[in-house]
């Protein structure tokens, strides 16, 4: 059983922010596998579920808000006995330029406010999928209202254009072949 959450905030007003470029990687991904989310309050997250390479796969994009998604990684990961080990956390990296993929293992939250929060309730083994939203906009701006603020349309160009190479991770994560390195 593997699990892969995005991390985002759950409120319409979020939609399209770098904040939430994990729910953007995971409407794709279910997009592309054909299934739907389905809201589990349970889990504090909405949920969709498939069969892949013998494995059942969890994808859920948490209603908590950002800072508190451990809450939902931490009841799903309890209810259905996953390990860290099998879970795959695909965030926002603010020290990452657009267009930047990073995989790793474990870590620090390295300033990641959601990752600390997994961390928090356990998740300190899980992998990892780092998505680059730093622009040239960050000299001049707080980090806060980057994150917070939305994607122009090259931006997002740029992010559809990483999405075969983010199926292929979760595609190696399922069949864990999971490898750490940087992408560009």
């Amino acid at each position: 059983m593997k699990l892969i959450i995005g991390l985002g905030n759950p409120e319409d007003k979020y939609s399209g922010t770098r904040h939430n470029v994990g729910f953007f990687m995971l409407d794709h991904l279910a997009s592309s596998y054909q299934i739907d989310f389905q809201p589990k309050t349970k889990f504090k997250a909405h949920i969709a579920e498939l069969s892949k390479a013998g494995e059942k796969v969890f994808l859920a994009k948490p209603t908590t808000y950002y800072n508190s998604v451990g809450e939902s990684y931490r009841a799903l990961t309890d209810f259905y006995d996953i390990a860290p080990e099998d879970v795959l956390i695909i965030a926002d990296d603010l020290a990452l330029p657009i267009g930047t993929l990073r995989t790793r293992i474990g870590g620090s939250d390295a300033g990641n406010n959601g990752i600390k929060s997994i961390n928090a309730h356990g998740g300190e083994h899980t992998r990892r999928l780092r998505v680059g939203i730093s622009n040239d906009l960050r000299i001049h701006m707080s980090d806060i209202d980057l994150v917070l603020g939305k994607f122009s349309s090259k931006e997002i160009d740029t992010l559809e254009g990483l999405l075969p190479r983010v199926s292929t991770i979760v595609e190696d994560f399922i069949t864990s072949s999971f490898d750490t390195t940087t992408h560009r």
